[in-house]
């Protein structure tokens, strides 16, 4: 594996900058674009290259790392969206590697994976979870696939960017697969430590004790601990959004919905962020869902 390749950075918000940031830290001169183009000149300043439009980065890397949000997003990335977005895949070099972190349907990734494979470029299906601290450390997951070709130019890039790099396949979707079903179980598990603070909250119970309690006992969870302390706090500042699980809800459904398998839980939890996103919650961080609990007093800034 070279380290002698190019790197750059599509996106960055709250995952992307952490990754970035920690390609810096690697070592590595790394090109970044974001359509904020002040947030891509802080990162340069502080070392890196801020790249004016998606033609340039993808002309300067070899490995080219997407942080999107979505599958539109993503096409948009590649293929452009009018004369004044070209897009990245036809400025890529014969060979590159084209990382793409966003959670999509895995169909989509594998129809992408074919695509750019057509044009002489390789793919990797990396979605990543760990939230922004982690992405910011270097300690966060990639669930990645792809062929043998595109790990030998991209491994030394992904290690760098995430403590466990799990390899799923050699071939596009899997990775998109069990980041889907991640999403599974981080949206359910938000809504259900929802549904319990909300439940103490009207019972009158104190929520800064339910919270100690909670989070030295059985019934415990990552997304309990992290997502009520946004509660407590009374701060949504949206580090992933109401609307991150409308959509990433809606992919699980859509899956098992392909081969008919119920998902009676999944399917409330969606249901729960959609009359939040209603609701007017749809930006605020997911942890608004608590927001659609009738007859309960939240938390407020101390």
């Amino acid at each position: 594996m070279s380290t002698n390749l190019s790197v750059g950075v599509i996106g960055l918000g709250a995952m992307g900058m952490g990754m970035a940031q920690s390609l810096r830290r690697a070592g590595y001169l790394v090109h970044v674009f974001d359509v904020r183009s002040e947030v891509a000149q802080k990162f340069a300043a502080e070392g890196g290259v801020a790249c004016s439009s998606l033609a340039q980065i993808a002309a300067a890397s070899d490995v080219l790392v997407s942080v999107v949000v979505n599958a539109a997003q993503t096409e948009s990335v590649l293929f452009g969206d009018g004369a004044a977005n070209s897009g990245c895949i036809q400025h890529l070099k014969p060979g590159s590697v084209f990382v793409m972190c966003s959670t999509v349907d895995p169909a989509f990734s594998v129809r992408l994976e074919k695509t750019l494979n057509d044009k002489g470029l390789h793919y990797i299906d990396a979605p990543i979870s760990g939230g922004a601290a982690k992405a910011a450390s270097g300690q966060m997951t990639m669930m990645t696939a792809g062929t043998p070709a595109a790990y030998e130019k991209a491994e030394v890039f992904l290690n760098a960017m995430a403590a466990k790099v799990y390899k799923l396949g050699d071939s596009a979707g899997a990775g998109s697969k069990v980041k889907i079903i991640n999403q599974l179980l981080a949206g359910v598990h938000i809504a259900a430590a929802a549904e319990a603070m909300a439940l103490g909250l009207r019972e009158g119970v104190d929520p800064d004790a339910l919270y100690e309690v909670i989070t030295h006992s059985a019934g415990n969870s990552w997304m309990f601990e992290n997502r009520m302390a946004h509660v407590l706090a009374a701060d949504y500042t949206p580090l992933s959004a109401v609307d991150i699980f409308v959509k990433d809800l809606g992919l699980v459904l859509d899956m098992a919905r392909a081969s008919k398998f119920p998902l009676p839980l999944s399917s409330t939890a969606h249901q729960m962020f959609m009359q939040a996103s209603t609701a007017g919650f749809a930006k605020e961080d997911d942890s608004a869902v608590i927001k659609i609990f009738p007859g309960i007093g939240l938390p407020v800034k101390k």
